[in-house]
């Protein structure tokens, strides 16, 4: 059998499939028009370059140049390049064109065509923080310095970590999400900013932020986490935007609605809300529910009181911890007491009153006045008995567990507090109302902007020594959110597809699921040999059912493993 000297065998893997989405939302084409570049190859597909490798599962600014030299470069990136060109220094310099040219304009730009392009939810809008934390001084090197004198777009510097990681300098990483977990925005925010703060920015220009990928603040809910609720924020959401969030347990309020939910015991049981099935050992957590009201700052809100069977294990550690440390006070001022001997049985039960009446949350005392008789000298009578000298009194008896109380702070324990603006009818464009268990399962869905900043969490990425620049970590991240949109529009494409066909798709062990992940398509290709000679390709094998079932699932065929985009296609 003839080899034709110019064969070409490379592993194409998944990646074929993050550049057929990439087409879809014209990311070569948009990045092309936005960033101005004079280097051999077009700013959009270097970003395409960096954004595969990031999705590869390798580190972006990390030898990519040896990553794609393994690779057929004009099946993934529609132009045959001299993998020579994808130097580190180029994608040095090309975060610094991208930075330039406003990197949230850019990906506005983005969202905006996946919006058009995919079948999005967006009557949620999600937001978040999450802290990024760094290693070494990260002083701005002199290259970062500008002849405006231009202040750094961030401040790498210590704050409150949620790495629990105080030695080390920052920077947080803000990020808004439709669909649960697609997002639509992100920026970069100073290392000691708080949270509440940068809600407030958000929500003062939130209007702008969803105009500018062409939604509308009046048609969707606002949903964020307990650093939202403070008077400026929700003085800026009354009657503008509607929101959903959750009251921090600091709240006097807080406690008033626990405490008026457990005593009234009027749940409603919401069930579960879990998407994948429990098992004996990973049980699925039952909600229950009960609305009542709130007044913050003048302002009657709503709230929903929700218990769950999963209990916050970090309150049930703190609330056993307390019943043990009020068992030991008690145990010890009742040892103290009976060392105490009374000369009369008025004093003896007013002490005993006086321990008795001390406030207890878990506890009470059971007491008893006894007689402590001290004897005369001498021995006893021939009948056995004493004379006694003097009669004292002493106090002794127990101390038991108030079983109700105990049990009635579990209940409370298990609860938290959502708190929303959105009437129980639902807002004007919604198509059904919103009770309890909808805003419960709107607000689950915060989860997911939740996993999104595995993206950015990678301490790796921001270390690497070309990086030590604010402006290129906020380029570096426009290339991470790229590559987070990309990913989560397959995963949303392909539940979409389940929910639309009712036909489930090959998951883990090829057992059928209707939860399908990117991931887990990923799995799917981890192998596909492409060969390549005299500018045709071939599969080196077919590719099987179970990869034929998620390339339907995505609306592709198998041509994207084997046909370049001609010139001009990519974008």
């Amino acid at each position: 059998m003839d080899v034709p000297d110019d064969l070409n065998i490379s592993n194409a893997l998944f990646l074929p499939i993050f550049t057929a989405i990439a087409r879809r939302i014209r990311l070569v084409e948009t990045i092309d028009f936005l960033v101005r570049s004079e280097m051999a190859v077009g700013p959009g597909r270097l970003v395409l370059a960096m954004v595969l490798d990031v999705l590869s599962g390798r580190h972006p600014l990390y030898r990519i140049r040896e990553f794609f030299e393994t690779k057929d470069l004009e099946l993934l990136l529609g132009e045959d390049i001299d993998p020579s060109y994808l130097s580190d220094d180029t994608f040095g310099r090309l975060l610094d064109h991208l930075y330039e040219a406003n990197t949230s304009l850019v990906f506005s730009q983005l969202a905006m065509n996946a919006l058009k392009a995919f079948d999005l939810p967006t009557n949620h809008v999600h937001f978040d923080t999450t802290s990024q934390s760094v290693y070494g001084a990260y002083d701005p090197p002199a290259e970062d310095d500008t002849e405006d004198d231009a202040p750094a777009p961030f401040q790498i510097t210590h704050g409150f970590s949620k790495d629990h990681r105080p030695d080390l300098k920052q920077f947080l990483f803000a990020m808004l999400c439709v669909g649960g977990n697609v997002p639509i925005f992100g920026k970069i925010e100073d290392g000691n900013a708080s949270d509440k703060t940068i809600n407030n920015a958000i929500l003062s220009s939130i209007s702008e932020k969803l105009a500018a990928v062409g939604l509308s603040s009046d048609a969707s809910i606002y949903i964020a986490d307990s650093a939202m609720v403070t008077e400026a924020n929700l003085n800026a959401l009354r009657d503008k935007i509607h929101f959903i969030t959750r009251l921090p347990a600091t709240y006097t309020e807080h406690d008033r609605v626990v405490r008026e939910a457990v005593a009234a015991g009027q749940w409603v049981d919401y069930g579960t809300l879990a998407q994948t099935p429990s098992t004996p050992k990973r049980p699925a957590a039952r909600y229950r529910g009960y609305e009542t009201s709130v007044c913050l700052y003048g302002t009657r809100y709503r709230a929903i009181v929700v218990h769950s069977s999963a209990h916050d294990r970090r309150r049930l550690k703190r609330l056993s911890r307390q019943i043990q440390d009020e068992r030991k006070a008690c145990t010890l001022n009742l040892r103290n007491l009976a060392k105490t001997f009374f000369f009369c049985r008025e004093d003896a039960q007013g002490a005993a009153h006086q321990l008795a009446s001390q406030p207890l949350r878990y506890h009470a005392y059971e007491l008893q006045v006894v007689e402590r008789p001290r004897y005369a000298r001498g021995r006893p009578r021939a009948d056995g008995t004493r004379v006694i000298a003097q009669m004292r009194y002493a106090v002794t008896g127990c101390v038991r567990e108030q079983t109700d109380a105990i049990a009635r702070a579990r209940e409370e324990a298990g609860c938290f507090v959502i708190l929303t603006n959105v009437p129980p009818e639902g807002p004007p464009w919604a198509d059904t109302p919103y009770d309890g268990r909808t805003v419960l399962v709107a607000y689950k869905d915060q989860g997911g902007i939740e996993r999104n900043f595995g993206f950015t969490k990678d301490p790796v990425i921001v270390n690497a020594l070309f990086l030590k620049s604010p402006k290129r970590i906020e380029a570096l991240g426009l290339v991470l959110l790229i590559a987070l949109l990309l990913w989560r529009l397959v995963e949303s494409s392909l539940r979409r597809h389940v929910q639309k066909t009712g036909r489930k798709i090959p998951g883990w062990d090829n057992k059928p699921t209707d939860r399908p992940t990117t991931f887990m398509m990923t799995t799917k290709f981890s192998e596909v040999l492409v060969m390549c000679a005299a500018g045709k390709r071939a599969l080196a094998r077919p590719l099987n059912a179970v990869q034929r079932a998620y390339l339907h699932a995505l609306g592709l065929s198998d041509d994207i493993f084997i046909r370049a985009p001609p010139a001009g296609e990519l974008q």
